[in-house]
């Protein structure tokens, strides 16, 4: 089994795909609970709950993350997986009740397959019922669906992205991540060669957004957005969680340029599953060397879908 983010005792992983529409829904269950929060960066973020993850909140623990395609309309999927985890008695104790924490954040993927067809209640139900401590799906499945990357010449010049896992290990001590990648930028792999950039709408061989945008092509375009989950073994509160999601982000801005636009929704979330003892600053720079891997296999796993090829097929 690939190292990714289900190395981390007790998460769970899942995807609910829909091909035609190209579209889908990635689920991170922690059913017993883990500590969370999370950092944009991005400046067009769809999200749900995020509020609810910051220092000084009432609820310490998270049940469940969720990632979706179908930009705002994607953010229904979460309550699928909140139904889902009502059944396994799961969530933060109210009285009788107990209520499922699921923060979600979604990506723009409408114009690619169906943009009508947006992950639902059912899809995140069902992702939820896939889930396990297997291998963690990777490619275009899930969230990554419908992902692309170097969109700067438009979606009919962009390249075919996915969502890729890795997990660091350093003794007893794990880090994982697992990032649906729909960014406006281009990904490059950890010797700064071009993976997968806009392509030429005359050759068709894979530019460069950066060299682009300061020559004379103007303007970006909306509808991005690199979602991402980091998770440790080790024990971490809330506050030190919120500095692993910022060093974990130098991981996006390590593989993927331009980054954090105005273009871009950037999300990345944090939990802590486990009781290893680690200085913070070691956990945040291998989640960030975690994020640049997982990047990078979310574009070598990627297939083409949508009439989008993929870098492998180029």
């Amino acid at each position: 089994m690939a190292p990714g983010l289900t190395d981390i005792e007790g998460i769970k992983v899942g995807v609910a795909s829909n091909n035609h529409a190209v579209t889908g829904v990635t689920v991170v269950l922690v059913e017993e609970g883990a500590r969370a929060a999370a950092e944009v960066r991005g400046s067009a973020p769809g999200t749900r709950e995020t509020d609810l993850l910051k220092p000084g909140c009432l609820v310490e623990e998270i049940q469940g993350l969720v990632l979706a395609g179908g930009s705002a309309f994607g953010l229904d999927a979460a309550a699928g997986v909140v139904d889902y985890l009502e059944t396994k008695g799961c969530g933060f104790a109210v009285d009788q009740f107990k209520i499922p924490i699921v923060p979600v954040a979604v990506l723009f993927d409408l114009l690619i397959g169906d943009g009508q067809v947006r992950p639902d209640k059912k899809m995140g139900y069902d992702a939820c019922s896939g889930a396990s401590t297997g291998a963690v799906p990777e490619g275009s499945v899930g969230a990554g669906c419908g992902a692309t990357v170097g969109k700067l010449h438009g979606m009919d010049c962009a390249v075919k992205s996915g969502q890729g896992s890795f997990a660091i290990r350093k003794d007893t001590l794990i880090v994982a991540a697992l990032v649906a990648v729909n960014a406006f930028g281009d990904v490059y792999d950890h010797r700064g060669r071009l993976l997968a950039g806009p392509r030429n709408p005359k050759t068709g061989v894979m530019e460069k957004t950066i060299d682009l945008l300061l020559g004379s092509k103007q303007g970006g375009c909306a509808g991005n957005t690199t979602l991402g989950v980091v998770a440790t073994n080790a024990k971490l509160d809330r506050l030190c969680l919120q500095k692993v999601c910022q060093l974990a982000h130098n991981g996006l801005a390590r593989s993927i340029w331009p980054v954090h636009t105005m273009w871009d929704g950037d999300t990345i979330f944090a939990l802590s599953r486990g009781e290893v003892s680690a200085d913070v600053n070691i956990v945040g720079l291998m989640a960030a060397e975690a994020v640049a891997v997982a990047v990078e296999r979310a574009i070598i796993t990627a297939e083409s879908k949508g009439g989008v090829p993929a870098a492998g097929d180029l």
